[in-house]
């Protein structure tokens, strides 16, 4: 009887562990270029060989690529700065990326969005920042968080974060992937041609309301299917 339930155990068990993500089998892997001096793409990553430990220093292990904002948008007073293996190779293989957030002083936003393949933790560097996130049941969990204090996205949850004081903010963000992800609600909703008359039912907009918003969010709109004839 104990071997038939260890069977039913392993039986439950290996498909689970089959679908896993495989361990490293080295300490690193710093991809080679794309060739020809073209920047890394990540859904080629694992085409790519890794360096030789013995031609790369301290160096390949450092980024100075978020000393800095980024350009701020004039809607939203945000700037992003994201890093993964195709700014920062040496984190391929390693199962992390980062990000850098800064919220101008007016009120800065970073508009509902969110990561499909990792889960976010938000470290406030400076400034007042009211951050959140929805979960699968519409239920809110959002704060002000102050200088020093952080805050979790869990994966593929709806976040937002917004500055709530007199200066600047900035914020430091770390994914459990090193290809997160992000699906910005507004561009995706608007931006991204879903049927006129889905969107008006849907939001209860009236054609001028919608004409607005696809102006802001994203490209001139195409037609996409027989629903916009």
């Amino acid at each position: 009887m104990a071997a038939r339930h260890i069977l039913l155990l392993l039986a439950a068990l290996l498909p689970a562990a089959a679908t896993a993500d495989p361990d490293a089998v080295q300490d690193y892997c710093v991809p080679a270029a794309g060739g020809r001096g073209r920047p890394l793409e990540l859904p080629l990553l694992p085409s790519y060989p890794c360096r030789s430990p013995a031609n790369l220093t301290a160096a390949d292990f450092a980024f100075a690529g978020v000393r800095a904002a980024g350009n701020f948008s004039a809607d939203t007073g945000f700037a992003g700065v994201s890093v993964t293996p195709a700014q920062f190779p040496a984190l391929h293989t390693l199962g992390v990326s980062f990000a850098r957030a800064d919220l101008s002083a007016a009120g800065g936003v970073n508009p509902p969005h969110y990561h499909p393949r990792a889960t976010e933790t938000a470290l406030v560097l400076a400034g007042r920042v009211y951050a959140g996130f929805v979960d699968s049941g519409g239920r809110i969990f959002a704060k002000v968080l102050e200088k020093g204090e952080v805050m979790v996205f869990p994966r593929a949850m709806v976040h937002f974060q917004m500055n709530v004081g007199d200066e600047p903010a900035t914020v430091y963000g770390t994914f459990n992937s090193e290809n997160p992800g992000i699906v910005r609600i507004p561009a995706t909703v608007f931006g991204s041609g879903i049927s006129a008359g889905v969107l008006e039912r849907a939001f209860g907009l009236s054609p001028a309301e919608l004409r607005r918003l696809e102006k802001r969010f994203g490209p001139p709109k195409t037609k996409l299917s027989e629903m916009d004839d």
